[in-house]
């Protein structure tokens, strides 16, 4: 974490840095306004020499106060900037310097030879064993093994990579911490996933959105239409004050400081950091937008499409029922279930020993007297239990204890593959429980619906988003699942092309669609959804079809990406806001100082009361530059975003930011007016 004080010096220092004209021409606002301090500037040197068109002094002081205008405007971008550089050098410690052991052919007994991870190319084939790290990003094609990822996600508890599933992808500078792994490399050299990821918290690729495009020539062609004023008003004042033969006519510095005050120089300034800001904040949501376009579009959507598990339900399985064989006590299934739970840390174990204690009156046991050797899950094994004095209990998966018991030489029940068969049809988990080669039982595990998720849901109906539901589970079960949760609708048996043809026919129907998925059969339809969240747990395919890649995968994430989507679109209507309401208050500051010796009748106009000329146009451009130093927090932080409707959004915006930003200015110029007076500085 780099402190603020390190992240402010840096800021200052690329705020000079960024004064180079290759870099302020990339913003047409902030160009014209450092052309015209460098004309001031000029004018300045030619009143030192005694040929100035005003005194030296106010030159001076309209030319420092025109370049404060410009750094500034970087010191915000840079301030948006460093955050992301800070990130980046954070990951970038995560990089290994990593021995590959590259195989000849996919086979665990091929030929090995290492390699540094840097001459891997996609497509290589590499041996991954426990307590070595990944060395680039690749697909699991061979073996079973827990991983830790928390170099890249933050998080310390290992997960399962395996071939086949959902599960298959790897990122490079991970660690392997069980059994072995066979990869296949799918990126070259800076090319992989934490390369990207530093490129983009860099803000090295970062494009300029649609929206920001849009705003930007806006804010040229008003600039433009400024220009073009300030310019023909020298002119026109030639020829009011021969025409009328009183006054002076208008200098060159007064008209290039009024340009800079009228022309759209707050938002201007500001415009980069928003957009660089938003997008840091979606990283320290731990999640990496890969186009800036994903961000805006979260803001606009109206749709969500979230699976059920792990989104809606907790995704960790609770034991809600103990099913005995025949000819098995009930209690002598909830003794054996606990028993082979009690050194089981999940979720679901802990959740089989507090449903025996608490239905059973199971409780008191005390491991180290039990003289028990506990069998823990493995990922090849699917199945654990414990090892008692003349018992041997397991449970697992079905497919998996059946293995177990053929191998004993016992016989799988056909009415325990029947309770099997009736609990996963119900969309839940049956774990069978085996003592020797005798099956005793199956434990019915439910998927339970998180906590607040209705709460939440009811909050996105309030902001206009429709919530739909999608699983493979069949419609009762959806049914009852949809209606406990809240969601507005659920679409049940989901396939692949279901989902994709849910989410065009939704956007046929002019609906913005959101949706979240970790598989390869939901590359189509992330593919096609307008903010596509993919897991960073989930496939190659399903992370290359995404826009938005959540390093957590945490599919209730997507709320969070939506806020903060909300939140830049919001942030940046209310600054422009607030920069084109201010621009009226310095209307009447500067125009009056400029003509009224020609025209007496425009210090109606000087409703502010503001003492000199001089000190009018000074305290305009100094406010005009202060402005953006004191909006560069809310430009970094955003504008709090209220889960209301769109419209009372809007009003509360139109009230807070276009009424303060009429009011504010003329408070602050007249008070930098008494203090330019009161220091005797004009």
């Amino acid at each position: 974490m780099v402190t603020r004080m390190p992240l402010i010096k840096r800021a200052i220092r690329e705020a000079f840095v960024k004064l180079s004209p290759h870099h302020q021409i990339r913003n047409p606002v902030m160009f014209t306004v450092y052309i015209g301090s460098i004309l001031t500037t000029l004018l300045f040197l030619q009143a030192l020499l005694g040929q100035g068109e005003a005194s030296a002094c106010f030159i001076l002081g309209i030319t420092l106060w025109l370049w404060f205008t410009v750094l500034f405007a970087n010191f915000a971008e840079a301030m948006a900037e460093g955050r992301g550089k800070a990130q980046a050098q954070a990951l970038r410690k995560s990089r290994r310097e990593i021995q590959a052991k590259k195989l000849s052919k996919a086979s665990r007994t091929a030929k090995v030879t290492l390699v540094p991870s840097e001459v891997l190319r996609e497509d290589d084939i590499v041996l991954v064993e426990a307590g070595d790290f990944i060395p680039s990003d690749g697909e699991v094609i061979e073996g079973v093994a827990t991983v830790n990822e928390s170099a890249v996600t933050g998080e310390s508890a290992p997960v399962i990579r395996e071939n086949g599933g959902d599960r298959s992808s790897v990122t490079g500078g991970t660690q392997v911490m069980s059994d072995w792994l066979i990869i296949r490399i799918t990126s070259n050299p800076g090319e992989t996933f934490l390369d990207h990821m530093i490129e983009l918290v860099e803000g090295a690729k970062r494009q300029k959105t649609p929206n920001e495009i849009a705003l930007t020539i806006l804010l040229a062609a008003l600039t433009i239409v400024f220009l073009l004023v300030c310019v023909t008003l020298l002119p026109f004042s030639i020829y009011s004050v021969a025409t009328a033969h009183a006054g002076n006519v208008v200098t060159i510095t007064v008209l290039a400081a009024l340009f800079v005050c009228l022309a759209p120089t707050t938002i201007g300034g500001l415009l980069s950091a928003i957009g660089i800001a938003g997008m840091d904040r979606m990283i320290q949501a731990n999640v990496i937008a890969l186009s800036g376009r994903a961000v805006e579009a979260a803001g606009d959507i109206d749709t969500l499409i979230l699976d059920k598990t792990g989104t809606i339900t907790l995704g960790n399985r609770q034991a809600t029922a103990f099913i005995p064989a025949e000819g098995v006590n009930i209690q002598d299934l909830a003794d054996a279930a606990q028993l082979a739970s009690l050194a089981d840390e999940t979720p679901e174990g802990r959740s089989i020993v507090v449903l025996a204690k608490e239905k059973y009156g199971l409780r008191g046991r005390e491991i180290a007297e039990l003289g028990a050797t506990f069998i823990p899950f493995t990922a090849q094994t699917r199945m654990s239990g414990v090892n008692l004095p003349g018992r041997q209990i397991r449970k697992g998966a079905a497919e998996a204890i059946e293995a177990y018991i053929r191998q004993m030489g016992g016989v799988f029940p056909a009415s325990i593959r029947k309770n099997v068969d009736q609990i996963s049809r119900q969309g839940g988990t049956p774990l069978v429980v085996v003592e020797g080669p005798k099956v005793i039982g199956v434990i019915h595990l439910k998927d339970v619906v998180k906590g607040g998720i209705r709460e939440r849901f009811i909050e996105l109906r309030q902001m206009g988003i429709k919530t739909i539901m999608v699983t493979g589970d069949n419609p009762l079960t959806a049914a009852a699942i949809a209606a406990e949760a809240g969601v507005d609708d659920f679409l049940a048996s989901a396939k692949p092309e279901d989902k994709l043809a849910l989410i065009r026919r939704l956007q046929a129907e002019g609906h913005l669609v959101a949706m979240t998925g970790d598989g390869t059969n939901d590359a189509p339809a992330l593919a096609q959804a307008d903010v596509a969240v993919a897991m960073n747990t989930g496939t190659q395919a399903a992370k290359e079809a995404g826009n938005l890649v959540d390093l957590d995968s945490n599919p209730t994430k997507l709320i969070e990406v939506v806020e903060i989507g909300k939140q830049l679109l919001m942030t940046r209507g209310a600054l422009t806001t607030f920069s084109i309401a201010n621009d009226i208050a310095k209307y009447f500051a500067i125009l009056p100082a400029a003509f009224a010796t020609t025209y007496p009748v425009l210090n109606t106009l000087n409703i502010m009361h503001l003492q000199t000329p001089q000190s009018a146009v000074l305290s305009a451009v100094i406010f005009n530059a202060l402005i953006i130093i004191f909006l560069i927090p809310l430009a970094l932080r955003g504008v709090k975003y209220r889960r209301v409707s769109a419209a009372r959004l809007l009003r509360s915006n139109v009230l807070i930011y276009g009424v303060g930003g009429l009011i504010v200015p003329f408070i602050g110029i007249k008070l930098i007016d008494l203090l330019l007076i009161g220091l005797g500085l004009t």
